[in-house]
């Protein structure tokens, strides 16, 4: 998934977007390296935060 690459191209902590999400830290940090799947839920918020589509973010589309 392309969460860190977005993360750092829109200058945001994963402590920012862990607070924006309303989970934790390192909950967050797991998703970005795929030890844990992120729930849908979470996919649509962060596809509007970045202004991208959930493909995009899941790397269906470039």
């Amino acid at each position: 998934m392309r969460l860190k690459e977005l993360r750092e191209e829109n200058n945001v902590s994963q402590a920012e977007i862990a607070a924006f999400l309303n989970i934790k830290q390192n909950t967050y940090s797991q998703y970005e390296t795929g030890k844990r799947q992120l729930p849908i839920d979470a996919l649509i918020k962060l596809a509007k935060f970045y202004k991208v589509t959930t493909d995009y973010i899941l790397e269906l589309e470039n």
